[in-house]
């Protein structure tokens, strides 16, 4: 009861201190399932700063998504667990991307462009960016270890949750937390 009490208290200060802190409390006590997986952080931390690559090769990098929720995915074409959960991240793109929201998927390390493209032609993933990381700078600055890693990045562009390993991103679960962290009604 005390320490019930005590996360009602912290939650309302967090909500009244910064609202946006608010909705990912929210989120994060909202967790079910695979979703218990993702570690939400207690502040914002620093998001990688390394340089990544269209599949066409023009230099990109995460602060092009500024302004966005976006949700990272790195990924591998040698990588079964993120074969299973890249069209459940499409799915999420499909519902969810637009203005304030997107899904960005790296493939990192050695995945030529024609094995990417064949990985996603496979599935049937037509609407995720083949956005890659050869070298896997980014994915070392952001402390990838394994595959896949998905991480939640803030309008600011900075890491605010992140999981490791795959997880069912088309749950019921995984779109209500989605629709909290936007500040979507959460009832439809």
């Amino acid at each position: 009861m005390k320490n019930t009490l005590a996360a009602i208290l912290y939650t309302g200060l967090v909500a009244l201190a910064n609202p946006a802190l608010a909705d990912l409390s929210k989120a994060e006590a909202m967790r079910d399932g695979d979703m218990k997986k993702l570690t939400f952080h207690s502040t914002p931390q620093p998001a990688g700063t390394a340089e990544f690559t269209t599949f066409e090769g023009d230099p990109m990098s995460l602060d092009q998504y500024k302004g966005k929720w976006v949700l990272l995915n790195f990924w591998a074409t040698w990588c079964a667990p993120c074969r299973k959960e890249m069209p459940m991240l499409s799915e999420l793109q499909t519902e969810f991307g637009g203005a304030d929201f997107d899904v960005v998927t790296i493939a990192t390390g050695r995945n030529p462009p024609p094995a990417m493209t064949t990985f996603f032609d496979e599935i049937g993933v037509e609407n995720l960016p083949l956005h890659r990381d050869p070298k896997s700078g980014l994915a070392r600055e952001m402390s990838v270890l394994g595959l896949p890693i998905t991480v939640i990045l803030n309008p600011e562009g900075q890491e605010v949750a992140r999981m490791r390993g795959d997880a069912d991103w088309a749950s019921d679960n995984a779109k209500d937390i989605l629709r909290t962290i936007l500040g979507r009604d959460t009832a439809g």
